[in-house]
């Protein structure tokens, strides 16, 4: 026969677990590729492509696959951006000798006014 004790601890243990399925990573909905500081392109991050990005250097090769964005190739000469790999919700990638961003978004707020 169960006791309150047990009561309590399974009670606790069903606020944790609806607590963690709430706290789910955060799906984005929007990638925004930036040239120069200017918006270049911004699309859904569910339509499949792969986007030419021209720069000083040459052209910068952003990757969109399933949900999930990466910078395939860039003429910059560490390659830092390509390195960085596919981006998570709320991350971005920067390219700053051929001066391209790209950026996986979000619909929820980072801040709010005081």
């Amino acid at each position: 026969m169960p006791r309150a004790g047990d009561w309590l601890i399974l009670v606790a243990g069903l606020a944790l677990v609806a607590g963690l399925f709430l706290r789910a990573p955060a799906v984005a909905d929007r990638v925004t590729i930036k040239q120069a500081g200017r918006t270049f392109l911004e699309t859904h991050p569910r339509i499949d492509r792969t986007i030419a990005v021209p720069g000083p250097l040459g052209t910068t090769q952003v990757e969109i696959k399933s949900g999930r964005v990466r910078i395939k190739a860039d003429p910059s000469p560490r390659q830092l951006c390509v390195k960085q790999g596919w981006l998570q919700a709320g991350e971005a990638a920067i390219c700053l000798p051929n001066r391209v961003s790209v950026e996986l978004g979000r619909a929820a707020y980072d801040s709010l006014n005081y």
